[in-house]
């Protein structure tokens, strides 16, 4: 049987765990085809947020978008956990991922150029982009649990890691300010 003290704590632990979720999502409350109010949980956009307080270009944003969509099409977001020297390149890795489609592979292998051009998977901009663009973990949480090299990074160290590596990104794919592609 839990004491006073016991119960009082796993309460304010519970509530600490639904603010968390609350500054990582937004409810949209919207009506169905039925007119039965619907309430949606979603993640915060954190590339939408840096735009709109001016920390990013759009250019920039576009850039993470592209990284974003790729990483879902090449379905790293719903792993658990990766084996990121074997993403796409292996023939020998034929096994693990027989199963995917070429779009999907495709993918893959932007995901790993643009790793390649961030520095790698284990720099901090590839750690950050992969965890915040691709996996949507919010900056804070991948701040203080993953950092770089199991480090934990400073919250306003890792926002300008971000807004690095996004930059790259921004050449990587060939995007000017405008948000316009530039031909090769």
């Amino acid at each position: 049987m839990m004491n006073e003290k016991g119960l009082a704590a796993k309460k304010r632990t519970s509530a600490k765990k639904q603010k968390r979720l609350q500054r990582r999502t937004r409810q949209v409350t919207e009506l169905d085809p039925n007119g039965i109010e619907v309430t949606h949980h979603r993640t915060v956009d954190t590339l939408g947020m840096m735009l709109a307080s001016g920390a990013i270009t759009s250019a920039m944003q576009i850039a993470g978008r592209d990284f974003q969509a790729a990483f879902t099409i090449a379905c790293f977001d719903s792993m658990r956990s990766v084996n990121l020297t074997a993403i796409v390149r292996s023939p020998s890795t034929a096994r693990d991922i027989g199963g995917l489609s070429d779009i999907q592979m495709a993918a893959r292998e932007r995901v790993a150029r643009a790793l390649d051009a961030l520095g790698g998977h284990g720099s901090p901009a590839g750690s950050c982009v992969w965890h915040v663009i691709g996996m949507q973990t919010s900056m804070r949480e991948w701040a203080l649990r993953q950092g770089w090299g199991g480090r934990p990074v400073r919250q306003e160290s890792a926002q300008g890691i971000l807004v690095a590596a996004l930059g790259v990104l921004v050449k990587h794919y060939g995007i000017r300010d405008g948000g316009h592609r530039q031909c090769a």
